[in-house]
């Protein structure tokens, strides 16, 4: 059991758009045998990029996974990966996926460095203390700087980058690697596919670089260990290979550093030593702590230990829907083991699962196996109701794992069937999408009637309409893309709601006395607080009070917007003998919502965006001068190479479009990549004619 869980790693491949994730995951699956040929991202062939939506944009859209084994020191590994998306609007595959593994490679384009979504990849796995290993690619591309990549990740990820390979070479000249451990230097042949690599002298001009990065290496492993140190102190060149990959593994686990590869994967250059690297450096799931949950009945936290023979515990990270098989669910098993046909208990929901099959994933393939172990990930099929974020377990022995925090939608679309004979079919096929992703959210406009859709950006909803149109063959029309703003309070008001209905027979009757202010610094949703004395209101009639303002809260005074956070103190009430009751005082506590909210000065929050820009220098006043006229804050100009960098927050109301200008103001030469930074308060005269537009709004299709 402990053989196999020594030899098995879980690990994510994430990075920024465009900087080769699937490339490197089609030359993984090609070098271990997975595949016979290799698949590339352009040509719409690559086995992780299987939706269709995928091949024709050329970009990762879903989190796919695989197994693979790879052969290192005599001994078979088991690697499980997950390919992650780079852009920004499928950031929740990313989130989903850090949760489950025990370590990732972060990938660096050697021309671009950190990018934005590096950084909110890398701080994703930061939350989640996931250890990692970087690897700068595209080592080969005109620009490409593999130590100025090295001081980014320093400076803005404030990371400890630990160089355990430099290049030979760079931009059309890089050739191989050098081994900074093993002192040696590798070329890979092209004619094999990179299949073949093989040792070659470490070229002469080289050799002090080498020498300074080796011993800086082999300091720092020294000191790990005193031993290590006595050793160094007397002579440096003792140190074994081995005890250098031990100290490096060691402190990589700690999250104390984070070790440096680098290569080409496109000319399949460095992909092997890559996978060494995984199986050297990275967490097997023994190294990760145990898990820890909460018994959902007596409250008490539970601990779970990574084995076979410990009491089962899995959690359920991706639902997909699959045209054979229906339903899938991607589970990680933490302890235990998951038989197919045995009956689980979904704790999040208390029900009972039968699990009728269980599967090893390669991409869209699914592959038949009998059970799931301890450190193991696979898919179950046969579920009923099952979610994101759920925990399996035995009936015996309950646990509810954490749940995974999701970002919320930024942007919203009305949408309908062209016929009328399809309101039904689209209505299930938009359940269907809600369960796959937590980030896409359905709702009923009340006052117009309309079903609005809501995601993280233009290009999240526009692959969703495309997936209703090809997936469930459903022609639909949809609106402007439209802000999702927010609404908030800005002022204390005290309000007496007093709810009285009289029409024969028993009535209804409540009073209630509450104050409603801004919520404190930091706190989402209600923050419901009872300062009633003597008990005037009996204890369920409060949590119907509570009960009330929280469903309120989902349709705001201004425009119908969700509130994001709210204070309500309930001061004092009364009740009538009879006439009393929970629906009485649910009903008096969404009055008092809409009363109380209008009077406390509502305002509208919008999304404020964090935009990069990178341009060449003659087109950077531009730019700047039409982000300033997007009421944008230019927060900084770099430079990275011949290009400067504009960093700026902007509005989303702005941003509508903005691709198409920045092509005609930079002659096709600019890029811009964007992702939800913050709410912040809408300008009076925009608020009131978002409000006035709402109001009267009707969508033209």
């Amino acid at each position: 059991m402990s053989e196999r869980l020594l030899h098995t790693r879980n690990i994510g491949i994430m990075a920024h758009i465009d900087a080769g994730k699937t490339t490197t995951t089609e030359r993984i699956l090609y070098y271990t045998g997975s595949n016979y040929k290799i698949g590339e991202v352009h040509d719409g062939t690559a086995t992780m990029d299987w939706m269709i939506q995928e091949q024709e944009r050329g970009i990762t859209i879903t989190a796919a996974a695989t197994t693979v084994f790879w052969k290192f020191d005599d001994n078979q590994y088991k690697i499980n990966i997950i390919d992650t998306p780079g852009h920004v609007d499928f950031t929740v595959e990313v989130e989903r996926s850090l949760r489950v593994l025990d370590g990732a490679v972060a990938l660096f384009c050697a021309v671009g460095g950190v990018e934005p979504q590096s950084e909110t990849v890398w701080h994703q796995a930061d939350k989640y203390k996931v250890p990692r290993i970087s690897f700068v690619n595209k080592m080969d591309r005109v620009g490409a700087d593999f130590f100025a990549v090295i001081n980014d990740i320093k400076e803005k990820l404030g990371a400890n980058p630990i160089p355990v390979q430099i290049p030979i070479g760079s931009e059309e000249e890089f050739t191989g690697i050098i081994d900074l451990v093993s002192n040696k230097a590798y070329q890979w042949d092209s004619e094999s596919l990179g299949a073949d690599f093989f040792e070659i002298e470490v070229p002469e001009d080289l050799k002090d670089t080498v020498k300074e990065y080796r011993r800086k290496l082999i300091e720092g492993a020294a000191e790990e260990s005193n031993e290590l140190f006595e050793k160094f102190i007397l002579d440096a060149d003792s140190i074994t290979a081995d005890e250098i990959h031990a100290m490096i593994r060691k402190a990589t686990l700690e999250m104390r550093i984070t070790p440096v590869l680098c290569g080409a994967s496109y000319q399949n250059i460095g992909v092997q030593l890559l996978l060494d690297a995984v199986v050297k450096y990275l967490p097997c799931p023994t190294d990760i702590a145990d898990v820890k949950g909460v018994n959902p009945f007596s409250g008490e936290e539970e601990v779970r230990i990574t084995a076979s023979e410990e009491k089962l515990s899995a959690f359920a990270f991706k639902i997909a829907t699959d045209p054979y098989v229906g339903r899938i669910a991607f589970v990680r098993v933490y302890s235990g083991v998951l038989r197919q046909g045995e009956q689980v208990l979904n704790t999040n929901v208390n029900k009972k699962e039968r699990i009728s099959r269980l599967f090893q994933v390669h991409a869209n393939k699914q592959i038949p196996i009998e059970f799931l172990e301890a450190g193991d990930i696979g898919a179950i099929v046969g579920f009923k109701q099952v979610r994101t974020g759920d925990t399996l377990c035995e009936e015996k022995n309950p646990i509810v794992l954490g749940a995974i925090q999701f970002p919320e939608p930024v942007i919203n679309i009305a949408i309908e069937p062209k016929t009328q004979d399809e309101v039904e079919k689209l209505a299930n096929a938009l359940i269907k999408l809600t369960e796959e992703d937590p980030t896409f959210t359905v709702r009923s406009d009340e006052e117009t009637g309309q079903t609005l859709i809501s995601g993280m950006g233009e290009l999240h909803l526009d692959v969703l309409v495309d997936r209703i149109k090809r997936e469930f063959n459903i022609e639909c029309n949809t609106g402007t893309p439209q802000v999702s703003y927010k609404e908030a309070v800005t002022a204390t008001v005290e309000h007496k709601e007093v709810y009285k209905k009289q029409s024969g027979g028993r009535g209804k009757f409540a009073d209630i006395t509450i104050e409603v202010s801004p919520a404190d610094i930091g706190v989402k949703g209600l923050q419901f607080i009872n300062e009633t004395k003597g008990g005037v209101i009996p204890s369920e009639y409060i949590r119907a009070v509570e009960k009330g303002f929280s469903a309120a809260m989902v349709n705001g005074v201004l425009a119908g917007f969700a509130m994001d956070s709210l204070k309500v103190k309930l001061l004092d009430g009364s009740t009538h003998p009879v006439d009393s009751d929970s629906l009485a005082f649910e009903i008096a506590a969404r009055l008092a919502y809409k009363e109380a909210c209008r009077k406390a000065k509502a305002v509208l929050l919008e999304p404020i965006m964090r935009l990069e820009v990178v341009c060449p220098d003659q087109y950077v006043g531009e730019i700047s001068s039409d982000l300033n006229k997007r009421r944008a804050n230019v927060d900084a100009i770099e430079s990275r190479l011949n290009l400067q960098v504009v960093k700026a927050h902007v509005p989303l109301s702005e941003m509508f479009g903005y691709v198409t200008t920045l092509r005609s103001l930079s002659q096709g030469r600019a890029t811009s990549s964007m992702e939800f930074s913050h709410y912040e308060r809408t300008p009076e005269l925009l608020a009131d004619e978002v409000i006035m537009k709402i109001k009267g709004y009707l969508v033209k299709y």
